[in-house]
């Protein structure tokens, strides 16, 4: 993404605010331009630290060294749909594309994790041209598991009817690829912001809103519905007073996200406007009566709106969010992130503040098995992109560029690292150093020129120094313009004592 970068060299790649030397356009004789502008390496890490710390107490703001948050560097991201399958957290986001001035959206994306820290990028497995029937406005959406498939529920502009429309997509993996499921609208009455939730007795419940509050019943098929959409009372008692507003005397705005939990139903939602806060309400039954019971977040940092996700995980309960922490960011520019949660005796959500820190890493990162390179837990100056060998790969790296991996397990130490690597230019250095972007160097890998940047091969290097938990950083190195792609890389224990 590097939204910040303000200039553009020759053949249109994006360049930094903060040092722009001159690129010979030679060095890039075939490599596709990233579709969107890229995070400075300079910028990323310290403008970036900056702004996610605005509206943060001194007290508690971590060191750059520790900062996760947003969790999703490279691009915009927005509307987080966290969901739990398999011992991992699928997170469904949308996408805001750089220098936007409205909510302009294309399409959603899709990323994974089992330590809450590192993860994984999967690409745009859904977008407006999987909905042959929509326009515009890929919006904030939710992915929900059944009948060994997956459905996501998403709102787009009906080009028939200039409204917006209630879609719904499926997939037989949680990272897609999605299809439209029916071929047209599932709903559509001008409203936005689905969520889906399916209760104890099988019952699929689909709600959405803004300015109002409604439901349906979903069928057995997820795809259909019984009965008509039923208007929610958003009464004061329900959902809290606004004032000052006399066509909405509640405080509920948008993206509901409804849960259970010990027998109450929750409902989490964006309250007031602008700039929105998250709050939420009770109740004994799935459609009510609703109670209101306050504020979940209250209104922080550089985004005029937000967007609730919440889930258990491993134990722990965690609270999914947006803002606009990222260069470039604010209200139409926004980034995803999370922080872990307790529940308090009696049932209540406590007041959750945003952090640059995050969520604590759950476990640890095992470098032995091949890890994808679109795993991390930060980047700076990095893209990804679909790979010919499948999944996504790191690209447009350049000298400085780095990924962080936290908590990376190393044991009683690492002999050797590989990578699969591919170069259409000079090739350079992949650089495995522990504790920091310049920590020690533990290995130093060559990159060839392999003849293109989807040509792959795999280079090995042997380690020295990686023991215990650290955390991994691969940096690259090289001359000017692009450098490497990286598909995967892993390691392979021994001891190796010498570099």
């Amino acid at each position: 993404m590097r939204p910040d970068r303000g200039g553009v060299r020759p053949g249109g790649r994006p360049t930094s605010l903060v040092d722009q030397p001159p690129v010979e356009t030679t060095m890039l004789p075939a490599r596709p331009l990233p579709t969107h502008a890229r995070l400075s390496r300079a910028v990323a890490w310290v403008v970036g630290l900056v702004l996610a710390f605005a509206a943060v107490p001194a007290a508690v703001q971590p060191t750059a060294a520790r900062a996760d948050n947003p969790i999703v560097q490279h691009i915009y991201t927005a509307d987080p749909a966290p969901l739990v399958h398999n011992g991992r957290v699928y997170l469904y986001t949308g996408h805001d594309e750089d220098g936007s001035t409205n909510f302009t959206m294309k399409e959603w994306r899709v990323w994974s994790s089992d330590d809450m820290v590192n993860w994984t990028d999967h690409g745009s497995p859904l977008n407006l041209a999987t909905f042959s029937w929509a326009s515009s406005n890929a919006w904030a959406g939710q992915t929900t598991y059944r009948n060994g498939k997956f459905y996501w529920y998403v709102p787009v502009t009906n080009r028939a009817t200039g409204r917006m429309a209630i879609g719904v997509a499926v997939s037989d993996s949680p990272t897609g690829p999605f299809r439209d499921a029916i071929g047209r609208p599932l709903v559509e009455n001008g409203e936005i912001d689905p969520t889906v939730f399916v209760d104890d007795d099988g019952q699929a419940y689909l709600y959405w809103g803004n300015p109002n509050l409604w439901y349906v019943k979903l069928n057995a098929d997820m795809t259909s519905y019984s009965g008509s959409p039923a208007k929610i009372p958003l009464t004061t008692a329900g959902f809290g007073t606004r004032a000052g507003d006399p066509n909405r005397p509640t405080l509920f705005e948008e993206a509901p996200w409804v849960y259970k939990r010990g027998g109450l139903y929750y409902m989490v939602f964006a309250a007031k406007c602008c700039s929105e806060f998250i709050a939420y309400s009770t109740a004994p039954g799935p459609t009510g009566p609703w109670t209101y019971r306050g504020t979940v977040m209250p209104t922080q940092g550089s985004s005029f709106t937000n967007h609730p996700g919440v889930i258990d995980f491993k134990g722990n309960s965690y609270f999914f969010y947006h803002n606009g922490a990222l260069p470039g960011g604010g209200g139409y520019t926004r980034s995803v992130a999370v922080e872990k949660f307790t529940y308090n005796a009696d049932g209540t959500i406590p007041t959750i503040t945003m952090t640059g820190t995050g969520a604590p890493q759950v476990g640890t990162l095992n470098p032995y098995v091949r890890q994808e390179a679109e795993t991390i837990a930060w980047g700076s100056g990095i893209e990804t992109e679909p790979s010919s060998e499948g999944g996504m790969n790191l690209g447009w790296l350049e000298n400085g560029d780095y990924v962080k991996v936290k908590g990376v397990a190393f044991g009683t130490g690492a002999s050797s690292f590989t990578a699969r690597v591919a170069s259409a230019t000079g090739g350079g250095t992949v650089e495995v150093r522990l504790g920091g972007p310049n920590g020690t160097v533990a290995a130093r890998c060559a990159v060839p020129n392999t003849g293109g940047w989807q040509t792959w091969t795999t280079v090995s290097c042997p380690v020295s120094g990686a023991t215990g938990t650290q955390d991994l950083y691969l940096r690259f190195a090289g001359g000017s313009g692009y450098l490497v792609n990286v598909n995967w890389w892993q390691f392979t224990p021994g001891a190796g004592d010498r570099f």
